[in-house]
C-alpha cells in the first residue's frame, strides 16, 4: 500500500459546505493517537471549514502503519552491495550474436502497431524548477528552430507513428499535483495537440508525507496541510490502475505499453524495433540503454545481480564499481540507463495487485514546515526530514525473461535535467542533438547543409531518414535555419 492513495490530493477544488462536526475531531484523533500523531489536528478550531474539510481527506488517505513503521524501513534500507554486479545480456548494437535480427524485430513491432496493441505511457508530472521555468516541464519550448515543447516534440512523433501504422495509439499522461491543472488547461487550449480526445487519458501520481528524521511525525506545511511531495514515477502503478483502469486498457485491446519520460526529446516512441524485441523474446519488461563511456555519468546501470537484471542508481555505486573494466577495456557496467522501457499490460496488471512490487525508497532532505507549537514557519539550514519515493524500473527483477536493448545515444538520448550552465543534460546540449539528428538526416539523402545552420524536421513530415529521401532532391542546399514541416502544421 501506498503511503498517500493516488490521486486524492486536487489543489484546485475547493471544499464548501456546513465545518465538520466535533465528532469529526474526534474521529481523526482516535485515528492518529496511535501512531503519536495527533500534532496533526492540534490548530483544528483555527481553521476553516474548507481547510478542515482539506486536511480530514489527507490524514483519511495516509497509511499510518506505514508512518509507525518508517524507522525500521530506514534502519533495513542498507546500502547496497553491487560489488558482485555483471555485465547485463542484452541486445547490442550491431552484434552478430544477438538473438533476433533488426528487420525481424522491426516486422513484430510494427505488426503490433498495425494491430492496435500498443499504447503509450508517458510520464510528465514533474516541474521545469531546475530550468528557471515555473509551469510543468512538458511546456518547456525546446524546438532548435520551431521552438515547440517538449510536449509537443513528443505527441508529434507519437501521431506520425500512428498515421503511418493506421491505428490510433492511446496515450496515458501522469501528471502531479503540482501540474494537473496547468497541464489540462494547456491541452485543452491546443486542441490537444492534435490527439483524438479518447485517445488522451490523464491521470494523477499520488503523495506521500515528510516525515521529521528525529521525532517521526508526519510534517504540516501549513496549519491545515500536510507536508507532501509526489511519490516517484514508482507511483505510476497504483495511479494507473486507480485512475485508468487495467479493465478499460484491457478493454482497448492494448497488449503493451510504451514508457517514456518527459524530458528526452529525442524519446524513440513506440519504436518498431525496440517494440519487437520485446515481443519476440516475450519479455514482460524490456528497457533501453545507451553505452556509458565516462564511469562518473550521473546515469543509473542496468546490471545482472544473481539470477536477475537490476537497474542500480549511480548513487549506490561505489567509485570502484562504476570504473571496473572487461579485459577488452570497456566498462563492466555500461549500460546507462534512458528511463524508456516497455512493459507487457498482463504484468503490469499482475505487479498492482502486489504491495510490496515496488519498495519504498527514503532519503533524507530539507523540508520547510508548521510548527503547529510555536504556529510558526521552520525553514531548516540541513536535511531534517525523510521523504519517500518509488521507482517503477524495481518491478525488473520481479519480471519474467527482463530484457536490455542498447541504442544509440546520438538518436534517442538527450534528457533536459539541468539549467544552462551545467556540464550536461542542458536546454542547449539538447537542442544541439536535435538539430545534429535531422542534420544527418539531411546529409544522408544527399541535401547539403551549412555549418552555421540548425534544422529541424517535423515527424509528420518525415519520421525517419527513409521518409525524409522521398521529400527532398538531392543536391538541395540549406543555408540558414530551416524547420520542415507539412504544409499548415506549426
Amino acid at each position: 500500500m501506498p503511503l498517500y492513495k493516488a490521486g486524492c490530493i486536487k489543489p484546485e477544488i475547493v471544499m464548501d459546505g456546513p465545518p465538520p462536526s466535533t465528532a469529526t475531531l474526534a474521529e481523526l484523533t482516535a485515528l492518529l493517537d496511535p501512531a503519536g500523531q495527533t500534532h496533526l489536528v492540534a490548530q483544528w478550531a483555527q481553521l476553516s471549514p474548507a481547510q478542515q474539510a482539506r486536511l480530514a481527506g489527507q490524514i483519511r488517505s495516509l497509511d499510518l502503519q506505514l508512518v509507525r513503521n518508517f524507522r525500521s524501513t530506514l534502519k533495513n534500507q542498507a546500502v547496497r552491495d553491487v560489488s558482485q554486479a555483471s555485465s547485463p545480456a542484452a541486445i547490442r548494437l550491431n552484434s552478430e550474436d544477438n538473438p533476433f535480427t533488426p528487420p525481424e524485430a522491426r516486422e513484430r513491432g510494427a505488426a503490433a502497431l498495425a494491430r492496435g496493441e500498443v499504447g503509450m505511457l508517458l510520464v510528465a508530472g514533474g516541474q521545469g524548477t531546475r530550468l528557471g521555468f515555473d509551469p510543468p516541464k512538458g511546456l518547456f519550448p525546446i524546438g532548435p528552430v520551431s521552438n515547440r515543447t517538449l510536449f509537443e516534440v513528443i505527441i508529434d512523433r507519437l501521431r506520425a507513428v500512428a498515421r503511418r501504422y493506421g491505428r490510433p495509439i492511446p496515450l496515458c499522461i501522469m501528471t502531479s499535483p503540482a501540474t494537473t491543472a496547468q497541464t489540462h488547461a494547456y491541452f485543452a487550449e491546443n486542441n490537444y495537440l492534435g490527439l483524438e480526445p479518447d485517445d488522451l487519458y490523464f491521470f494523477e501520481q499520488g503523495m506521500l508525507p515528510a516525515v521529521a528524521a528525529e521525532s517521526g511525525r508526519v510534517l504540516l506545511a501549513g496549519p491545515g496541510e500536510l507536508a507532501l511531495a509526489p511519490d516517484g514515477h514508482g507511483g505510476m502503478l497504483a495511479a494507473l490502475g486507480n485512475s485508468v483502469g487495467f479493465d478499460n486498457i484491457a478493454a482497448r485491446g492494448i497488449r503493451t505499453f510504451f514508457y517514456g519520460q518527459i524530458d528526452n526529446p529525442l524519446l524513440t516512441v513506440c519504436d518498431p524495433e525496440f517494440l519487437g524485441y520485446h515481443l519476440l523474446a516475450g519479455s514482460e519488461f524490456t528497457t533501453q540503454v545507451v553505452r556509458k563511456h565516462d564511469p562518473a555519468e550521473r546515469v543509473g546501470v542496468v546490471a545482472a545481480l544473481g539470477d536477475h537484471l537490476e537497474i542500480v542508481e549511480y548513487s549506490d555505486l561505489t567509485p570502484e564499481a562504476a570504473a571496473a573494466r572487461a579485459a577488452d577495456g570497456t566498462l563492466v557496467l555500461w549500460a546507462g540507463n534512458t528511463a524508456v522501457h516497455a512493459f507487457d499490460v498482463a504484468f503490469l496488471t499482475r505487479m498492482s495487485h502486489t504491495s510490496e512490487a515496488l519498495p519504498l525508497h527514503l532519503a533524507r532532505k530539507s523540508v520547510p514546515y508548521f510548527d503547529p507549537e510555536t504556529k510558526q514557519t521552520v525553514e531548516p539550514t540541513e536535511p531534517n526530514a525523510i521523504k519517500f519515493e518509488r521507482f517503477i524500473f524495481d518491478l525488473m527483477p520481479s519480471a519474467q525473461n527482463a530484457l536490455v536493448v542498447e541504442v544509440e545515444r546520438a538518436t534517442s538520448f538527450a534528457p533536459v535535467k539541468n539549467a544552462e550552465g551545467a556540464a550536461s543534460d542542458t536546454p542547449s546540449s539538447a537542442r544541439a542533438a536535435m538539430a545534429a539528428l535531422h542534420r544527418a538526416w539531411l546529409e544522408e539523402v544527399g541535401v547539403k547543409v551549412a555549418a552555421e545552420a540548425r534544422v529541424e524536421i517535423h515527424p509528420l513530415y518525415a519520421l525517419d531518414v527513409d521518409e525524409l529521401r522521398s521529400k527532398v532532391a538531392p543536391g538541395l542546399e540549406i543555408r540558414q535555419d530551416t524547420y520542415l514541416r507539412p504544409e499548415g502544421v506549426s
